[in-house]
């Protein structure tokens, strides 16, 4: 199946080479304003091609995104120095309201997966310019996944076993839901104590901030994210196209809350086809509103 990649910058370029990788589809496109670079990323991606999975991949206009089952919006301005998150929101929100309709007349069918941040409320605006399509954010798969690797590291096991939630906003507010955190099926506290490891409030507030500043520190030191998000993109990608049904923390419309936020989703074909409500204690839950207030301030503003 084809998936089609918009903004071949890094986060969109990365994706691509996931997707690549884990032999994800049988085709990727990628198409940027800058044509240049979208050809050059395809080119260097096709060439990994041959020694993986020989997955076809090429560049073109946003017309060539035609046939895609899932296309990933990866395309828009990045945060400069100074800059505010709400001056980010009014730039992408303009690049989208002109490229959103470009991309449903080319690919009408397709799952929009939304990757520009700040991926919340430009979900929701990807939503009005496209009623009728299927539409969803990377939300909090990522960040998810930065929690769970962060008490793999304390637990001494494989992160695949390790269950865990970060909910609401992908950014400043979001909830790391420790009520829903599990190791081999324990509480983390209980795994911890039935393995004789160290578990204070002290680690669990260092995982807290290791998660929620995870992407801070790794800018600091090499200006951009893009590998955990590839990833992050091109597994949501493979739930929509095998119709697999799994269970991530992706961004969408939520009529609850007025406004798109990250709650555990079943994805599959055809995107979101089921949302979760995990039962939170009441500081969780509270938390979850105050994020889900942030988030439609920040749309009253871009309104």
């Amino acid at each position: 199946m084809k998936v089609g990649v918009v903004g071949a910058g890094l986060v969109g370029a990365t994706a691509a080479y996931a997707l690549t990788l884990r032999g994800s589809c049988s085709e990727v496109i990628l198409t940027d304003q800058n044509s240049d670079r979208a050809r050059a990323e395809a080119q260097d991606i096709a060439h990994a091609a041959p020694v993986s999975h020989g997955v076809r991949v090429g560049s073109g206009p946003v017309a060539d995104l035609r046939d895609s089952a899932v296309v990933i919006v990866a395309a828009g301005a990045n945060q400069k120095p100074g800059e505010s998150r709400l001056d980010l929101l009014q730039k992408n929100a303009a690049i989208f309201r002109e490229l959103i309709p470009q991309v449903v007349a080319a690919a009408p069918g397709a799952t929009l997966l939304i990757a520009t941040n700040p991926v919340d409320v430009l979900t929701d605006l990807t939503a009005r310019l496209a009623p009728g399509a299927s539409v969803m954010g990377s939300g909090t798969v990522l960040d998810s996944a930065r929690f769970r690797h962060l008490i793999a590291g304390h637990a001494g096991v494989d992160g695949t076993h390790v269950h865990g939630y970060v909910l609401g906003e992908h950014g400043d507010s979001e909830v790391l839901a420790w009520s829903t955190a599990s190791v081999a099926g324990l509480p983390v506290a209980d795994f911890m104590a039935a393995r004789g490891r160290e578990w204070t409030p002290e680690i669990r507030a260092q995982i807290d901030a290791d998660t929620r500043g995870a992407a801070a520190q790794i800018i600091g030191g090499k200006h951009a994210t893009y590998y955990g998000i590839g990833a992050a993109l091109a597994r949501i990608t493979e739930r929509v196209l095998g119709d697999r049904r799994g269970i991530l923390t992706v961004s969408a419309p939520t009529p609850e809350f007025g406004v798109s936020l990250s709650l555990p989703r079943v994805v599959g074909r055809g995107g979101v086809v089921d949302t979760i409500s995990p039962a939170l204690t009441g500081p969780e839950r509270q938390a979850l509103e105050r994020s889900a207030a942030v988030l439609r301030d920040a749309l009253a503003a871009l309104d």
